[in-house]
């Protein structure tokens, strides 16, 4: 199945919705490279960037999951390298 390498950008604004942002992630683990979370006290918020390598059904998937947790916002920016694993 082609796979591609995508970034997720995550926005938190509900620090409850965290628990379940990191069971999501914790499920997708196999395919997540990498993962920066940033907090930025001043405007109450998380930053989280995650580096991904998945069928873009995978990374479509993860992404609405995410986006229907309750005070995040997610936004995806695929590369055009995909290969066939």
């Amino acid at each position: 199945m082609a796979k591609r390498v995508a970034v997720m950008g995550i926005i938190v604004e509900n620090r409850e919705s965290t628990e379940a942002l990191n069971s999501l992630l914790s499920e997708y683990g196999d395919f997540i490279i990498g993962r920066m979370g940033v907090p930025y006290k001043e405007k109450g918020i998380n930053i989280v960037s995650i580096a991904i390598d998945a069928p873009q059904d995978t990374i479509a998937a993860l992404a609405g999951r995410v986006g229907n947790l309750s005070g995040i916002s997610v936004k995806t920016a695929y590369s055009n390298v995909v290969t066939d694993d």
